[in-house]
Parts: C-alpha cells; structure tokens; sequence
C-alpha cells in the first residue's frame, strides 16, 4: 500500500511539473517576436546599442535578438532581411546600410510587418517611425562646440572623403558644423581624399590638411573612428586643439579625463537600442508613435565625463 501511494505522489509531482514547463513554454511563445539587424558590432558604438536593444527586450518582455553583418555591406544586409522576413516577426528594427535595402523592407510592410529604423533615418514613407540622432542638430551643436573654443577668424579643419556629401547622415552634420562655425567667423577648410573612408586615408587627409593650412586652430569629425585618426595625425605634428567626434565613445571621454580635450558631443547609442524595442512595443499595442523620435545629444566635458565613462565601461563588460 504504501509503495502504491508512494508512486501516485510520484506521478501527481511529475504532471505538476509537466504542467508547470507547458504554461511556461506558452508563455514563450505568446511573447511579441521582434528582430533588431544592425550593420556591424565592429565598433564600440553599435555594441553599445545592441546592449540597449538587449535590455528593452528584457524589460519589455520580448521574445527579441540582434543580427548584425559581418562585412558592413548592403548585399548581405539584404540576405539578412529576407531571410527574417520568412520568420515573420511582429516588428523588425533595422539600421539600413543604404537606400538599396529599402526595396526588401517595403516587402515587410507588405506583409504588414511594421519597420523601424534605428541609428540611420531614410525618406522611406512607410516606415513606422525613426529613432535616432537629428544629425544636423548633432553637427551644430559640434559647431558650437569648436566656436566657443577659438576667436573670429580662425580656421577649422573638415577631413573628407567623396562619398561623405552624398551620406544622408554624414551630409546633415557636415551642414549642421558649417552653420554653426560660419555664424561665429571661423573659417572652415577641408581635404577630400579620393581613397576608401579607411583609417590611412583619414591619416592622409589630415596630414595634408596641416601642410596646406598650419594656422588650424581645431577640427570637426564626423565620427569618432575619424576623430581619434585625427587626434593621433595632430599630435604627432605638435599640434593641441579641440577636436569633435560624434559617438561619444569611452576613448574620447578618456582623452576629456586626460584634459586633452575639453569637451565633446555625443549622441546615445544606448537609448537608440532601448527607445527602438519600447517603440516596438507601442507598435504591436496599435499605439500611435511619432515619425521621428530624437534620441538626444549630450555635451561631455570634465563635469560629467565620468559618470558617463563609468555607466558605458559597464554596458561594455
């Protein structure tokens, strides 16, 4: 009798458990199912932003994950997205490499997949919304920056390459530091190089930029990649003046620690990633959502460089 009773327990625990995995695994799957394709995790600045997605999954209660390339190239973005697009998330965010990847987006939208561009905006009327940086703002704050740093009449460097006026993002803030630094007198001098936007043409551009113009008195980047190529050409011909980049990576907030620098812009690749999924989230709920949804520029300087250090060395564990 009592090895009969023994093994009813038995199989009344295992049912209790047997149930317990199959509630838990529904749940699973009625989570919203959202798929985030970034164009690289090469860089500090796209791992920041995938640690962002990663939470709002998270904390949203997200079935989620984060695809990147692995060469940075549109082609293979493309492979990435068709492949997704016969999962059928809810929602896919995605940070498109170039207008090429917007034929296989609008499939999305086709299959009433709504798509949200994080990081890079594009005219693309149906996408469901933009959350990112206003590039131009970002540029004019730079501009600013630089201006408050020298007098009327000084020159600024603009190292560029020929693809950079044709780059909806890189174009916004080259126009954004124009009419900031034009507003207050400096004058602003460029290089474009007809080279791959790798780091010896950066080097190039800036070492060419010096022998021609010696009296430039600061330097505006459209990225910090740029920046810190620009750092390493200046001081190796004796130069200390101000530099902008735009991510706000823990390399350029070191060189604020260090008082090389004084300050710098940054946008928040973090909130990008975060916003997106919550955005996401809105999206599956029918809520409305803006069009465009800023995700801010910081000022870094010596006041506040640290705890901005000390939360993104964190993130970057």
């Amino acid at each position: 009798m009592k090895k009969r009773w023994m093994a009813v327990l038995f199989c009344i625990f295992f049912l209790i458990a047997l149930i317990g995995c199959t509630v838990e695994l529904l749940r699973e799957n009625d989570k919203p199912k959202v798929v985030a394709v970034l164009k690289t995790l090469d860089t500090q600045y796209w791992k920041i932003i995938k640690a962002g997605a990663e939470k709002g999954f998270h904390d949203f209660g997200i079935d989620g994950k984060v695809i990147t390339t692995h060469d940075g190239l549109a082609e293979e973005q493309n492979d990435i997205l068709e492949s997704i697009l016969k999962e059928r998330p809810d929602v896919l965010i995605v940070s498109p490499i170039s207008s090429s990847n917007i034929p296989i987006l609008k499939e999305f939208h086709e299959n009433n997949i709504p798509v949200l561009l994080v990081d890079t905006n594009d005219s693309w009327e149906n996408k469901a919304a933009y959350i990112g940086t206003d590039n131009f703002e970002l540029g004019r704050k730079a501009g600013e920056l630089l201006a408050s740093q020298l007098q009327p009449g000084d020159e600024v460097a603009f190292p560029l390459f020929d693809g950079f006026l044709t780059n909806l993002v890189f174009s916004e803030r080259i126009k954004g530091a124009k009419f900031s630094l034009e507003d207050a007198g400096v004058k602003i001098v460029t290089e474009t190089v007809r080279l791959p936007d790798d780091l010896s043409a950066v080097k190039k551009a800036m070492t060419n930029i010096l022998q021609n113009h010696p009296d430039v008195k600061g330097v505006f980047a459209v990225n910090d990649i740029i920046a810190l190529s620009v750092l390493e050409v200046t001081k190796e011909h004796g130069y200390k003046i101000p530099v902008t980049g735009a991510d706000g990576t823990t390399k350029m907030m070191d060189l604020i620690e260090d008082k090389t620098l004084t300050g710098i812009v940054a946008q928040n690749p973090y909130d990008m990633g975060y916003i997106s999924v919550e955005t996401a989230v809105k999206v599956i709920k029918g809520e409305n959502v803006s069009k465009n949804i800023d995700t801010g520029i910081d000022i870094i300087t010596k006041d506040n460089a640290k705890q901005k250090l000390d939360f993104l060395k964190q993130l970057l564990k």
